[in-house]
């Protein structure tokens, strides 16, 4: 990834921390592929803070792994217009900031990086232009996605190397559980990892855990699903390197953790139960069986996103695996089915087949990774237009 140009990505941080998640790994790489400049405009440094806990929440501008952090505020000095400006989600870039893009020579690129869904629909709309209704400045829709008519996903090039060290090296493991205030979990153990969303459903998947034949430590990274797991065990929320237990099953609550801690955590598991948008991605570069809680939306737009992003996944699997891995996804998503049994019977046919899942993970990563990077296949697009 090759070029000089200068680039302003704006993230505006909505309730969650995906956003500022994604923001900065692109910011991150775009400085990573010797670009002469990349700005971060982001309006909650907390939000980014928790991601990458070096930076500082008091200070308007500052710079780490290259890119300059600026807070966006409704008094902020934006300075000059970069070359590139990545409007992150339809975020809405400042008036004044758009009106100088247009007025500057020559005009600013503006791509407005959208959402990640495997709709069908989003390999014919990705790369269109989006012309403004007022400025003369070039606009285009940039689409993650899974395949290679999309920008695809956010991978750095070193990633697969340090996933094996990783694995290779017990002591890595050991160090993670410790700093989270654990000691390394009994082999025999089933781990799972557990981020997500409030969830009615957590109760039923839990009390499968707890009432099975092999022991079950389930990390709890801090999320808004942590309150549901504690109420599980008739406990108040707990604080960070507390332990409950249930039968079988082990609950570890842990602190929120650094986007590289958690990327750790899901490399180690057996399976990852994720959330949203950038843990969604990392769980797949994990190569390990995972279940997504996708953002909820209203009248239920976010199960056609699920269910399209089962039928490119499931492409391979057998039906035997195929159906009890719907019903999984399906029961940890709809509120409707909470105390049905799906849940727990899809959980029991599908967890003697880690390996088999496993299998299918690592394939599934190798296919996506095809795509390309999605901060490369930004670079090629931006300068295909810049000519």
């Amino acid at each position: 990834m090759q070029g000089s140009r200068s680039w302003d990505v704006f993230c505006r941080v909505i309730d969650n921390f995906g956003d500022a998640a994604v923001c900065w790994r692109l910011a991150q790489r775009l400085v990573a592929g010797n670009h002469a400049a990349t700005r971060l405009w982001i309006d909650n440094l907390t939000a980014l803070y928790a991601l990458r806990p070096e930076i500082a929440i008091d200070q308007s501008k500052q710079s780490l792994a290259g890119v300059e952090i600026c807070h966006w505020t409704a008094d902020a000095d934006f300075g000059t217009p970069a070359d590139i400006v990545v409007d992150a989600f339809g975020c809405d870039l400042p008036d004044e900031y758009a009106q100088a893009m247009a007025a500057r020579s020559p005009k600013s690129l503006w791509v407005v990086l959208e959402y990640l869904s495997a709709e069908p629909w989003v390999a014919s709309h990705h790369g269109l232009p989006s012309p403004h209704p007022c400025l003369a400045v070039d606009r285009y829709f940039f689409f993650p996605g899974f395949g290679p008519a999309t920008g695809g996903l956010p991978r750095e090039p070193d990633l697969a190397r340090r996933r094996e060290e990783y694995l290779r090296h017990p002591a890595m493991r050991e160090a993670l559980w410790r700093e989270a205030g654990f000691s390394l979990p009994d082999r025999e153990a089933m781990q799972i990892t557990l981020f997500g969303y409030e969830n009615p459903a957590v109760a039923e998947l839990l009390d499968a855990w707890a009432a099975g034949a092999a022991p079950v430590v389930v990390a709890v990274p801090r999320s808004r699903v942590s309150r549901h797991v504690a109420t599980f065990f008739g406990a108040a929320d707990p604080a960070n390197g507390k332990a409950l237990r249930r039968g079988g099953l082990e609950a570890r609550f842990l602190p929120f953790l650094s986007q590289d801690r958690y990327d750790e955590l899901l490399w180690g598991a057996d399976w990852n139960f994720v959330r949203g948008e950038d843990s969604f991605v990392r769980a797949q570069w994990a190569e390990r069986p995972f279940v997504w809680h996708v953002y909820p939306q209203a009248q239920g737009a976010h199960f056609a996103k699920l269910d399209a992003f089962l039928d490119l996944y499931c492409t391979g699997l057998p039906d035997t695996l195929t159906g009890p891995l719907r019903r999984l996804w399906r029961g940890w998503n709809d509120p409707a089915r909470v105390g049905s049994g799906d849940l727990a019977g899809a959980w029991a046919e599908l967890s003697g087949h880690g390996p088999d899942l496993c299998e299918h993970a690592h394939h599934w990563a190798l296919k996506t990774a095809a795509a390309g990077d999605l901060a490369a296949n930004l670079v090629k697009f931006c300068e295909s237009r810049l000519k």
